[in-house]
């Protein structure tokens, strides 16, 4: 019975969600499958993915071959690392805890790209919405100030006219 690792879709239109699962090669893309070994959503940035590494390895080891999307997520999250760690293990190139060295580090330098990647998306709204603030401002004083020289150009006038009446009424005192 051959086994693939797939993603098996879920949610509703538009919006898909995904569980990544182990099952036989012949079943249908949503029907039965033997295990479920995580999910991946790609609606949100970045992509959330939950992975059972240890499970996916588990069958990696027992010869499931991934898809080309699952290959790309177990890539991602280290599960084809893990593998390939054990087989160094296995032919005894690496003891146990240099490969669990090795995978640790990994996975700390992974989590450090994440985190970076989190933090440019969050600064960059943050710019987006101090820019769209400051156009905002700007369109709004524009209005402002085209509103005002109407009202600016009548107070002169009355202003002028206030003058010139008191420079009559001196005069006229003189």
């Amino acid at each position: 019975m051959p086994v693939k690792i797939r993603l098996q879709r879920h949610g509703k239109k538009g919006k898909p969600y995904y569980w990544i699962v182990a099952a036989d090669a012949r079943s249908k893309r949503d029907g039965k499958y033997l295990d479920k070994i995580g999910f991946y959503n790609p609606n949100t940035n970045p992509a959330t993915i939950d992975l059972n590494v240890d499970d996916a390895v588990q069958w990696l080891q027992n010869g499931a071959q991934p898809t080309d999307t699952a290959k790309a997520i177990l890539s991602y999250k280290g599960a084809l690392l893990k593998h390939h760690l054990a087989g160094g293990v296995r032919k005894g190139a690496l003891t146990e805890e240099q490969a669990q060295a090795k995978f640790d580090a990994w996975l700390e330098e992974k989590a450090a790209k994440i985190e970076a990647k989190t933090e440019g998306l969050s600064k960059a709204e943050a710019k987006a919405k101090a820019d769209a603030l400051a156009a905002e401002k700007a369109v709004n004083e524009a209005r402002i100030a085209a509103a005002t020289p109407e009202v600016e150009e009548e107070e002169v006038a009355e202003e002028t006219e206030a003058t010139a009446e008191e420079a009559k009424a001196t005069n006229e005192e003189e």
